[in-house]
C-alpha cells in the first residue's frame, strides 16, 4: 500500500481596516467566502466595488462568514476601509470519499498525534485527518517534519493535511489552554495565580473555522468526525467503526459523547501518555459533545459548529463513545491541580485498553478493602466549638443524653462567662471531654481547627457515629420515640444521614430567661424555604468507618474515592442522595430535601437579648463577619409553628434535673446564666447595642421575619433595608413574590 500523502497548507490572514480576514475559499461553483475573525459585526461590512455581491452574511459564534458571488476576487469593506481579499482554491478532492478526522491542535505533542492516528486507523477505519495548527508559525517546523515522517508508517492512512495558521485563534483574556484554570474540573481556580491572556495557545475563540475545513476541504470526505488530538473513540456494541456508523445513520449526522479521563499518577519526569489515563470521576454527569458528519447525507445546508451540526436532528439513540485524555489536554506533574483526586476511580474499560491495545503497566490507585460495619453498634460521639455559650450549655447536653448521645467533646476559646470552667467541671465529672481551641498561629478558624485536632482524639476515634454540631443545633428525631436508635433502625444499612437546618426564629420573644430553647422557641421557615440558601444547610450524621479522611463543618471530608459505592448516605426523610452530593455538598436542594425522620432544630438567634451577646462574640468559623441585623434577617424565621421536638421535654427535663441535683454543677449553670444576664444589661447600656435592641425587636424586622418565602435570593443578600415599607405592612396573596437586584453583600 502507499504510504500517507503528506500536505503542508497555510493559512495567511488579511487586514481589512480594523478587521482580521482568517481565510477567504474559492468554492466549486465559483462563489467565495470570506471568514472574518472575531471582532467584526455584520453590519460593518460592505462590498466595496460593484464587481462584489454580498448574497449572505452569517455569524458562527461570532466569527462572520460573508458569502459573495463575482468573477474575481472580492472587494470588501469594513467600517469604510476596504480591500481585495485574495482567495485560496478549494481541495475537497485531496479528502473525497475518505473517513477524515478534523482536529484543531493545541500544543499537542507528536507522539501524542501519531499515536491518535494510529489507534483510530485500527479501531474506527480512519483515512485521512485534517489537521489545524494553532502553534506560532516559528515554532512548528519540527512538528510537521515529524508528522510527514511518521504518518506515512501508519498502514491505511493515506493523507493527512497540516494547515498552519498565522494569527492567533484563541481567547485573548484566557490564559494557555493547558493551564489548570481552563481544565473543567480543577479545584480551587478562585485561588489560583492565573497568567495574562494568551491567545496563540488559549482556548478556541473562532468557531467559525469549522465551516471553512468544510469548504475548503472536507465537503467531499465520505464523513467527518471532529475530535481533538487528545480524544479516542471508544467501542460501542452495535457500531463497527464511526464512518460506517454515520453514513448508515437516519440523517447523516451522529452524535460523539465524550468523558474526561485522568491517570491516577503518572510516572515521575515522564510526560503522561493515553495509556497512562485510567481513571474518571464517579460523579461526573455532563458529558462533552462532538459530531461525525456524512456531507453527502446531511446536504449542503447542515452548518458546522463546534458542538452539532446545525440543520440536522440526530438520532438520541445513534452516538458514539469517546473519552478525552486530560493529562494531555491539560500537562501538569500533579493530577490534582485539574481534577479533585477523590472524585478518581477506576474503569474498567480505561484499564484493559492500557493493557491491550497499548500494552502498557500505569500507575493504579492503592486498594482499600470495603469496610465491615457492625450494626448494632451505635455509639454516637459530638464534637462541637463554644465561646462564651455557658447558660445554654446543660441543656443542649441534657438533651442530646437524652436521644441516647453517648460522648461529647468540646473546643472553647477566649470564654469569659465561665464556659470554660463549667466544661472542665462537666469533664471531672465524667460527661463530656474538654479541649482549648488550638487554633491560633495554626491560620486556621477556630472550628477547623477543632476539628482537625479532633480527629486524633480517642473519643472520636472509637466512636461509631460522630456528627459536627453547635450548641444552638439540637437533633430532632421524629421517628419512634425520638430516640437515635429509631432513628437507626428507621434508615437501615445508611451509613451517612443529613439533618437539614430547620430554621427557627426567636418566636417574637425579646427577653432572654433560663428556661429551654426548645420549649420557648416553637417558630419557624415552613420545610420548601429555598433561600436564604442557609435555610437547608444541613450536618451529617455519620458512620466511622473511613469512608472519608477528615471531619468536615457541614459533613465528613476528603473522600477516599475507592470506597464511593460503599456510601449509603440518606437525607433527613431517608431517601438517598445522589453521588453528586458525595464529595462536597452541605445543603439540601428542592429535590434532596427531606424533614420525615429527622431535621436538626437550628436555634440560630435565640432571643433579641442573646443575640446582642452572640453578635458581640462573633462566630467561630466566621470571626471576621459581624452579625449584624442582615444575620438576624436572614436566620430569624417565624413563618409557621413546629413543635415536634416538644415530645422530648419530659425526658430533656429528667435528665437536666439529674445533673442540677449536683450542686456543683447547678452553681456553675447559674454562675453563666448571671454572667449572660449582666453581658446583656452591659450591652443595653450603651448607645449602639440599645439601638439595635430596638431594631431588633421592632414592627418591621418581626413582620419580616414571617415573610422570607416571599423574598428572592438578592434581598438576603443585599439586607433588610432594601424591602420597602409597603411590603412589610401589606397583606400579600400566594404566589406573591419580591426581589432586587443583585447588590454587595451585606454581613
Amino acid at each position: 500500500m502507499a504510504s500517507t500523502v503528506f500536505h503542508r497548507r497555510d493559512m495567511a490572514h488579511q487586514k481589512v481596516g480594523d478587521g482580521v480576514v482568517l481565510s477567504a475559499v474559492r468554492r466549486p461553483d465559483g462563489s467565495a467566502q470570506t471568514y472574518f475573525a472575531v471582532g467584526v459585526t455584520a453590519d460593518q461590512i460592505t462590498a466595496a466595488d460593484d464587481t462584489t455581491s454580498i448574497t449572505m452574511i452569517r455569524s458562527v459564534g461570532d466569527g462572520m462568514i460573508v458569502s459573495t458571488e463575482g468573477p474575481n476576487s472580492p472587494v470588501l469593506a469594513v467600517a469604510g476601509a476596504q480591500a481585495a481579499i485574495s482567495l485560496e482554491d478549494h481541495e475537497q478532492d485531496l479528502f473525497e470519499g475518505l473517513n477524515t478526522f478534523f482536529a484543531i491542535r493545541n500544543g499537542e505533542s507528536i507522539d501524542a498525534t501519531l499515536e491518535w492516528l494510529a489507534y483510530h486507523v485500527e479501531t474506527q477505519g480512519l483515512e485521512a485527518a485534517l489537521i489545524l495548527d494553532r502553534a506560532r508559525p516559528d515554532t512548528n517546523d519540527d512538528y510537521a517534519k515529524a508528522l510527514k515522517q511518521g504518518a506515512r508508517k501508519i498502514k491505511g492512512l493515506k493523507c493527512v493535511v497540516l494547515v498552519q495558521a498565522d494569527h492567533p485563534l484563541g481567547q485573548p483574556d484566557l490564559p494557555a489552554e493547558a493551564h489548570p484554570f481552563n481544565a473543567p474540573d480543577a479545584p480551587g481556580k478562585d485561588r489560583m495565580d492565573i497568567p495574562e491572556g494568551a491567545p496563540w495557545e488559549s482556548p478556541q475563540r473562532e468557531l467559525q473555522l469549522f465551516e471553512w475545513a468544510r469548504h475548503r476541504f472536507l465537503d467531499k470526505a465520505r464523513a467527518v468526525a471532529l475530535l481533538d488530538i487528545c480524544d479516542l473513540v471508544m467501542p460501542r456494541d452495535g457500531v463497527d467503526n464511526l464512518f460506517d456508523f454515520t453514513v448508515n445513520s437516519e440523517t447523516g449526522s451522529v452524535i460523539l459523547a465524550g468523558r474526561n479521563c485522568y491517570p491516577w499518577r503518572s510516572r515521575k519526569g515522564v510526560d503522561a501518555c493515553f495509556a497512562d489515563h485510567i481513571c474518571v470521576q464517579f460523579d461526573a454527569t455532563k458529558l462533552r459533545r462532538r459530531w461525525c458528519v456524512a456531507p453527502e447525507k446531511a446536504g449542503p445546508q447542515a452548518v458546522w459548529r463546534l458542538v452539532r451540526i446545525v440543520g440536522t436532528k440526530p438520532n438520541p439513540r445513534e452516538w458514539v463513545p469517546f473519552f478525552r485524555f486530560m493529562g494531555l489536554r491539560h500537562p501538569t506533574d500533579t493530577v490534582s491541580r485539574i481534577v479533585p483526586k477523590t472524585s478518581l476511580v477506576e474503569d474498567d474499560d480505561l484499564l484493559a485498553m492500557s493493557k491491550d491495545r497499548f500494552g502498557y503497566k500505569p500507575v493504579r490507585m492503592p486498594i482499600l478493602e470495603a469496610p465491615k460495619v457492625d450494626q448494632s453498634s451505635n455509639r454516637t460521639c459530638i464534637i462541637t466549638c463554644m465561646k462564651n455559650e455557658g447558660p445554654f450549655i446543660l441543656e443542649w447536653v441534657a438533651y442530646h443524653r437524652a436521644i441516647g448521645v453517648q460522648d461529647f467533646i468540646v473546643y472553647t476559646n477566649d470564654c469569659t462567662d465561665g464556659t470554660d470552667d463549667f466544661l472542665d467541671l462537666l469533664q471531672e465529672k465524667g460527661i463530656l471531654q474538654h479541649r482549648d481551641n488550638p487554633f491560633k498561629g495554626t491560620g486556621l478558624k477556630p472550628q477547623h481547627a477543632a476539628l482537625h485536632a479532633g480527629e486524633k482524639e480517642e473519643i472520636v476515634k472509637n466512636a461509631d457515629w460522630v456528627i459536627s454540631m453547635d450548641v444552638d443545633e439540637f437533633i430532632n428525631i421524629k421517628t419512634g420515640e425520638g430516640h437515635l436508635s429509631d432513628l437507626f433502625k428507621a434508615v437501615g444499612d445508611a451509613n451517612m444521614i443529613s439533618c437539614t437546618w430547620r430554621l427557627f426564629g426567636n418566636s417574637d420573644i425579646h427577653e432572654y430567661v433560663d428556661e429551654p430553647l426548645i420549649a420557648q422557641y416553637t417558630k419557624c421557615a415552613r420545610e420548601m424555604t429555598r433561600k436564604p440558601h442557609q435555610a437547608w444547610g444541613f450536618k451529617t450524621l455519620f458512620r466511622n468507618i473511613g469512608l472519608f479522611k477528615k471531619l468536615g463543618v457541614h459533613r465528613p471530608k476528603g473522600l477516599n474515592p475507592q470506597l464511593w459505592n460503599e456510601i449509603r448516605w440518606v437525607n433527613g426523610s431517608g431517601q438517598p442522595l445522589p453521588k453528586d452530593m458525595y464529595r462536597n455538598a452541605w445543603r439540601s436542594t428542592s429535590d434532596t430535601v427531606g424533614y420525615d425522620l429527622v431535621q436538626l432544630n437550628h436555634y440560630a438567634v435565640r432571643s433579641a437579648e442573646s443575640f446582642l451577646v452572640k453578635r458581640d462574640r462573633g462566630r467561630v468559623n466566621h470571626v471576621d463577619r459581624d452579625q449584624g441585623l442582615a444575620y438576624w434577617f436572614r436566620m430569624n424565621n417565624n413563618s409557621i409553628e413546629d413543635t415536634s421536638i416538644q415530645r422530648m421535654i419530659p425526658a430533656l427535663e429528667k435528665e437536666m434535673a439529674r445533673l442540677m441535683e449536683d450542686p456543683e454543677i447547678a452553681e456553675a449553670h447559674h454562675f453563666s446564666v448571671d454572667k449572660h444576664r449582666g453581658k446583656i444589661d452591659a450591652l443595653k447600656e450603651t448607645t449602639n447595642y440599645s439601638n439595635f435592641y430596638a431594631d431588633l425587636t421592632g414592627y418591621r424586622m418581626e413582620q419580616l421575619s414571617k415573610m422570607h418565602h416571599v423574598f428572592g435570593a438578592n434581598v438576603f443578600l443585599a439586607g433588610p433595608d432594601v424591602v420597602p415599607d409597603d411590603i412589610v405592612h401589606d397583606n400579600h396573596p400566594d404566589g406573591y413574590f419580591f426581589t432586587v437586584e443583585k447588590q454587595e453583600t451585606t454581613h
